[in-house]
């Protein structure tokens, strides 16, 4: 198969680097992909959110498949533009990219699945969402649209609660709408389903880390590493959570005739009361696909064809025995301003049992510069999650750029956790 893998990002390369190991894979495009990627497939220049130009270049190279890495085109409408001429896409059409693209519409619905959510309120009206706040003293409050994972401000009191509200309202076209929810205690997961529309298929339950500080201290970011399995679903709870939030999901969307074909994500909230969903987004988690791509035991490809098709069997996948862990490296100002052009060093010898996969860099002059908040995202399996988290460090120590940051406290809660 041809495939032209869309997306330029960390989770883009995790996705590109299981491809290539695919016996099926004749020839992988990226579009425009990064310098990571250059040796597992052809860069293509292509701009991603464009319908025209992405059908253009799927019709001129022959794809077979076109599997999209990131939401905005998804929101775009590049999926129906392939549909329209028959061209097999992995991501939903553009009504179902709204899961993502609207929380507002995500609730709504939720509510009409029955689908655990945290309560919540939707507001116009800046005045009336700061009131509302105000109220309630202990909340979280949302950009309606896309935000690139930057949207969402946790306030724990109401003196952070009006100044999230007013925040919030100052980002711009993203906000012009307000979601505010109940702020839910407990440990927070992310769950993934391959979809074909109808059936679907789980893979291993994996925790962000969305905090830029140690300790979950800091504002929102992108995320800065992510670890899998995390312990605190067990296989029977995360089929449950298949049965009671992805497999409604799916319906409701079938109902609203926006079938939904690609990676459904889930972020939860296990809560006292059992799991609650905080967001559903309409594609691959960033960083969490970095882990869950070296946790995955067997070839991606043919999940990812038969979801494009409509022909999904649903079952358990075969996974890699221990654990994976994943630390972002973060340029200096991350998530507010990061400073781009710094040279990173390292990024050939990082030792045996890492995977170093690029986000925020290019190529310039014979050298790898940063380009982004989220530089790099290093990543190391192990038998244990001990064992991953300290070849992973490992890893990072090697690499450096001028002002690089990171957690040194990805995984930590999963020991913690574990028996």
């Amino acid at each position: 198969m041809k495939v032209l893998l869309l997306g330029s990002g960390g989770r883009e390369h995790a996705l590109a680097w299981k491809l290539a190991r695919s016996p099926k894979l004749s020839a992988l495009l990226c579009g425009p992909g990064n310098p990571g990627m250059a040796g597992l497939g052809t860069q293509v220049p292509v701009k991603p959110d464009s319908p025209e130009a992405v059908v253009a270049l799927a019709k001129r190279e022959k794809v077979d498949l076109v599997v999209v890495g990131p939401e905005a085109p998804l929101v775009a409408g590049v999926a129906d533009a392939l549909t329209a001429e028959k061209i097999a896409c992995f991501g939903p059409v553009a009504a179902a990219a709204r899961l993502e693209g609207s929380k507002a519409f995500a609730k709504e619905v939720m509510a009409e699945a029955g689908i655990p959510t945290a309560d919540f309120q939707v507001f116009d009206d800046v005045a009336a969402a700061e009131a509302y706040a105000v109220a309630r003293g202990k909340i979280v409050v949302k950009a309606d649209g896309l935000a690139a994972g930057k949207g969402v401000i946790v306030a724990p009191d109401v003196a952070s609660a009006r100044a999230a509200v007013r925040t919030v309202a100052a980002m711009g076209l993203a906000s012009q709408r307000m979601v505010l929810e109940e702020l839910l205690e407990g440990e927070e997961v992310s769950v993934i389903a391959l979809c074909d529309g109808e059936r679907y298929v789980l893979l291993p339950p994996a925790q962000d880390h969305k905090r830029v500080g140690e300790g979950d201290t800091g504002p929102n970011t992108g995320g800065m590493g992510a670890y899998c399995p995390a312990p605190f679903l067990s296989p029977e709870a995360l089929a449950q959570v298949g049965e009671e939030v992805i497999a409604p999901m799916l319906t409701v969307m079938r109902r609203r005739g926006a079938p939904f074909r690609g990676a459904l994500y889930a972020g939860l909230m296990l809560t006292r009361s059992g799991p609650k969903v905080l967001e559903f987004n309409a594609r691959f988690g960033d960083p969490e696909t970095q882990v869950l791509m070296l946790q995955l035991g067997e070839d991606l490809l043919p999940l990812l064809e038969a979801c494009a098709h409509g022909r999904l069997e649903p079952r358990a996948l075969t996974l890699e025995p221990g654990a994976s862990v994943g630390v972002v490296l973060a340029a200096e100002g991350y998530p507010e301003t990061p400073k781009r052009g710094q040279e990173i060093r390292g990024l050939e010898t990082a030792p045996q049992g890492a995977t170093v996969f690029v986000a925020g860099a290019e190529a310039k002059g014979g050298a790898i510069l940063t380009s982004g908040g989220r530089v790099l995202t290093v990543c190391a399996r192990g038998e244990t999650l001990v064992e991953a988290r300290a070849r992973a460090y490992e890893a990072v120590a090697g690499i450096g750029f001028e002002g690089m940051h990171f957690r040194r406290d990805i995984g930590a809660r999963g020991l913690r956790a574990a028996p």
